[in-house]
């Protein structure tokens, strides 16, 4: 199925029936926010991976039945409450009252039929595969949705939560923000109304006084120039940063603390594509990534905190604990080099080393991993360039952030069904462990997984993903969280009439 975007001005036609929306005191505040990339836009049908602008509009004009708040922790959305059976296998969902833009009533059993239709054997949304415990959606009454499971799933909320699985109806959604109109938004002034991108409004009921409304400008757009507008006080905020991008933030002269890391988990490192017979070899892949000095290429990058690893597994995730590094990990690679030519020797003998093509993340930060990985595998006489696309790259670079705590996620990204070069026998496991109701038995099957993946070398891991934004003192209320999904509710003090700090 395609992915299907929609105009702002079909948006507005349909919130129309709202109404104007109510300016307080704080009126003329604007919060200027920008992603890096291209212009937000909503997607009704998620069929491919989102962009970081389309995740954030989606996320924000169209929750689900709930959502992240700032520090990412699961909050209500169009599900005022919720419970949790003793068994793990039941989710019971309190609808709140309300309506869709277009006036009619929200009610449990659409709802349902719109989550239902990300989890059909059809839908080719990316995190379909992440709900694959789920048994049936079914609405219990105009305002109650149940979803029951084959097996339980502590981190099922977090996946709710995900843009990908906000709900659209007719290309709008239920908020918390609305599309607006700079008419709906004014008083601005004039060079403010003619901005590109998108217009937001929430209104935020506070006891007591007069409602406030968050007003947000919202646009996409190049990381120079956007890194530029920031650092000359024309955003309060700007996401969607990745390593690709980062140079451009430490280049820039910005105020002390601007620079901000999500401490996200997920996937980072290179993974062979099948296209090159020698990479279908185990001892070349480990061969590859022992060479990797990790400790250099993450000083090279200048985040704090930012942790080498080998194995696909990072520490922090539901039921595993800190997976074991190979001991090698901590040896500096100037102590095992020799060891390591020998072995590119033994493996290739006296035919002519590879000359891999690696497709790497675009912007100055793939050039740095491009050099790197030339200055670490050079010594072994293999050269590294650049792959121009995906069909004739040898190794692949994955920059993934996991959607939620669980490690089914990262070791499923990695069955024979999803990437060319994998190991048959740990795809059972896999099965076994999406069906077992015990959570220690569940981990035991998640650790043997691993270990054999790890064995394998299916995946040459080097830290977790990089997601990092500029903020500025105007925007208090942004919070780095460890899924990188930012919402845009309390970014600012509105007002004098009840503010949100």
């Amino acid at each position: 199925m395609a992915v299907r975007r929609f105009s702002l001005g079909l948006m507005f036609a349909a919130l129309a029936a709202l109404g104007p929306i109510a300016c307080g005191s704080g009126a003329s505040d604007l919060t200027r926010v920008a992603v890096i990339g291209t212009e937000p836009k909503l997607v009704e049908t998620v069929s491919v991976p989102l962009t970081a602008g389309e995740a954030l509009i989606r996320s924000n004009v169209a929750q689900g039945l709930v959502r992240f708040d700032e520090r990412g922790q699961v909050v209500p959305g169009l599900a005022e409450r919720w419970n949790v059976s003793d068994d793990g296998l039941s989710y019971i969902f309190r609808l709140q009252t309300g309506e869709w833009p277009d006036g009619r009533k929200i009610k449990a059993d659409e709802v349902a039929r719109i989550i239902s239709r990300q989890l059909r054997p059809s839908s080719k949304n990316p995190l379909k595969d992440t709900l694959g415990a789920v048994r049936e959606i079914v609405a219990m009454t105009d305002r109650v949705i149940e979803i029951r499971l084959n097996a339980p799933r502590p981190n099922l909320l977090q996946l709710l939560a995900q843009p990908e699985f906000g709900l659209v109806r007719a290309s709008v959604g239920t908020g918390p923000f609305q599309p607006a109109t700079a008419e709906q938004i004014a008083p601005l002034p004039a060079e403010l109304k003619k901005l590109p991108g998108i217009f937001l409004a929430h209104r935020i009921r506070i006891p007591d006084a007069e409602d406030p409304v968050e007003k947000i400008h919202l646009s996409g757009g190049d990381a120079q120039k956007l890194i530029a507008a920031f650092a000359n006080g024309d955003l309060e905020l700007l996401l969607g940063g990745t390593v690709g991008d980062l140079p451009y933030a430490f280049m820039a002269k910005l105020p002390r603390g601007a620079r901000r890391f999500d401490p996200v988990a997920g996937l980072f490192g290179l993974a062979p594509t099948g296209r090159r017979e020698a990479l279908k070899e185990r001892d070349v892949r480990r061969l590859l990534s022992t060479a990797i000095d990790r400790d250099a290429l993450i000083a090279g990058l200048h985040v704090n905190g930012l942790q080498p690893r080998a194995t696909i597994l990072q520490s922090g995730l539901e039921g595993v604990g800190a997976p074991q590094q190979p001991a090698w990990i901590a040896q500096p690679v100037i102590e095992r080099r020799q060891a390591l030519v020998a072995e590119a020797r033994r493996l290739f003998g006296k035919v002519e080393l590879p000359n891999l093509r690696i497709l790497l993340p675009a912007g100055p930060g793939g050039d740095y991993l491009l050099a790197r990985l030339r200055y670490d595998w050079g010594p072994l006489g293999i050269r590294v360039d650049r792959a121009p696309t995906l069909a004739s790259a040898d190794l692949v670079w994955i920059d993934e952030v996991a959607p939620s705590s669980s490690p089914a996620w990262f070791l499923r990204r990695f069955r024979c069904d999803m990437v060319p070069v994998c190991l048959e026998d740990a795809d059972p496991l896999l099965d076994q462990a999406r069906l077992t109701p015990d959570s220690a038995q569940r981990a035991q099957l998640f650790l043997e997984a691993a270990r054999m993946m790890d064995d394998a070398q299916l995946f040459i891991p080097i830290a977790a993903p990089i997601r990092w934004s500029l903020v500025s003192g105007r925007a208090p209320g942004f919070e780095e969280n460890p899924f990188a999904r930012h919402t845009l509710v309390g970014l600012a003090e509105i007002g004098n009439s009840g503010g949100l700090r």
